[in-house]
C-alpha cells in the first residue's frame, strides 16, 4: 500500500512539474492592489439594474446605439437589437463567427470585431462583408473592440496573437490563456477604407481590449486588461503616434470602453483582481504549475459588478458597483440620454439602469 501511494504521490507531482501546457509565463510585478477605495470606493448602485431578456442568447458582450435602438452582440453569434420604446428584442444577423465590439460608421454600417472572424462590416440590409483578418502577413486571431474616428479610419484591437480565440476554446478560454501566460500579445491595429490597409499602431500589450476615439478624434483609448490599465494613443498633435499610460493599477481588469456624453468614457470591470495570481506575477514556473491544475481551482472571473467613467485625462468621474454581483462580469456601458446599458461577459439577459438612479445628469 505504501508503494502504491508512494507511485501516485510521484505521478502527481511529475504531472505538475512536467507536463506540457500551452502558457510559457513571463516575469512581472503586478502592482499592488490597492482594492476599493478612494474613487472606488465600494458601492451598491447596481443592485438597481433592471434586465431585458434575451430569448436564446446570452453573454451581451458588446453594445452600440443607431436610431435609437440598442444593437447587442452575443456569445451564440448573433447581433440583437432592442428597441426601448416598446421594449421589442430581435436577432438581426448572426456572424457565424463570435461578434464582440460594435459601432457604426459614417454610413450607418455596424462595424464588428469578430473574434473569430476579423474585422467586419454589416450593411443595413444585413449583408456582411469582412474588411480584414490579417495585418503585415499574421492573421488577425481575436479581433476585440472596435471604434472609428472622423475621417473613418477604423481603431481596433487583437487581444492575443497567439492565443487566438477560434483556436483556444474560445474568446473566454483564450484570455485566461493570455493573462495568464502575460507574453505581450496583443495590439492596437487601424484599418484604413481609402486603401484597405491595416497597420500595427501599438504590440507588445498583454491582452488588449476596450477601444473608444475621442470625440475630437485626437487620440484612441485602448485598455490592456492583463495589466490593469489604459492607455492613450494619439493621432493628432505635438505627440502623434506616441502613447501614454492615463489610469493604472485598477482594482479590476478594464475590458471594453465605450465613448459616453459629456467627455465621459465608460469602462467595464469584468472581474475584480486575483490575489493569487498578483501574488505569483514574477513567478513564472509557479503558474505553468497552476495551470496544470484543474480548471475549476485556476484563477477565473467572479461575480461582481462595476463599470466606471473617466475623462480624458483618466479622472475617475462616477464608479457604480454591486459587490453581490447579481448582473455580473460586466464588459462596459452604453449611455442613451435616459439610460445606461450594461454589457455582461456571461449574463443570460442585457441589463440597464436609468440615469437618474445611477447619479448620472
Amino acid at each position: 500500500m505504501l508503494k502504491i501511494s508512494l507511485s501516485f504521490i510521484f505521478v502527481v507531482l511529475a504531472y505538475l512539474l512536467f507536463w506540457p501546457v500551452a502558457i510559457d509565463p513571463v516575469n512581472w510585478n503586478a502592482p499592488v492592489n490597492q482594492g476599493y477605495v478612494g474613487d472606488f470606493q465600494q458601492n451598491s448602485i447596481l443592485r438597481q439594474i433592471q434586465t431585458i431578456e434575451m430569448k436564446g442568447t446570452h453573454g451581451p458582450e458588446g453594445l452600440a446605439l443607431l436610431d435609437g435602438e440598442v444593437y447587442v452582440s452575443t456569445r451564440e453569434g448573433w447581433i440583437i437589437r432592442h428597441n426601448p420604446l416598446n421594449g421589442a428584442v430581435k436577432n438581426w444577423v448572426h456572424t457565424q463567427g463570435s461578434p464582440l465590439g460594435l459601432t457604426f460608421d459614417q454610413d450607418n454600417n455596424l462595424l464588428v470585431a469578430d473574434a473569430y472572424l476579423g474585422l467586419l462590416k454589416i450593411a443595413a440590409n444585413g449583408n456582411i462583408t469582412t474588411l480584414t483578418n490579417q495585418v503585415d502577413g499574421t492573421p488577425i486571431a481575436y479581433a476585440d473592440d472596435v471604434d472609428i474616428a472622423d475621417d473613418g479610419k477604423i481603431y481596433f484591437s487583437d487581444a492575443s496573437t497567439k492565443f487566438g480565440a477560434k483556436a483556444n476554446g474560445g474568446t473566454y478560454a483564450a484570455s485566461l490563456l493570455d493573462i495568464m501566460e502575460h507574453g505581450g500579445h496583443g495590439r492596437l491595429l487601424v484599418y484604413n477604407p481609402e486603401d484597405q490597409t491595416t497597420k500595427i499602431l501599438m504590440q507588445g500589450l498583454n491582452f488588449a481590449n476596450g477601444v473608444a476615439v475621442a470625440e475630437d478624434s485626437s487620440f484612441v483609448l485602448i485598455n490592456e486588461t492583463g495589466s490593469y490599465r489604459v492607455h492613450k494613443y494619439w493621432l493628432q498633435g505635438d505627440n502623434t503616434g506616441q502613447s501614454e499610460i492615463i489610469i493604472d493599477n485598477l482594482p479590476g481588469f478594464p475590458d471594453n470602453i465605450v465613448r459616453g456624453k459629456n467627455g465621459r468614457f465608460w469602462i467595464g470591470l469584468v472581474t475584480p483582481r486575483n490575489a493569487l495570481l498578483d501574488g505569483v506575477s514574477n513567478a513564472a514556473f509557479t503558474r505553468k504549475i497552476i495551470q496544470r491544475l484543474p480548471a475549476y481551482m485556476r484563477p477565473e472571473a467572479e461575480h461582481f459588478s462595476h463599470v466606471f467613467a473617466m475623462d480624458k485625462q483618466g479622472k475617475v468621474l462616477l464608479s457604480l458597483q454591486d459587490e453581490q454581483g447579481v448582473y455580473h462580469t460586466n464588459t462596459g456601458a452604453l449611455e442613451t440620454d435616459n439610460w445606461l446599458y450594461i454589457s455582461s461577459l456571461h449574463a443570460e439577459n442585457l441589463g440597464r439602469i436609468s440615469k437618474a438612479n445611477a447619479g448620472l445628469q
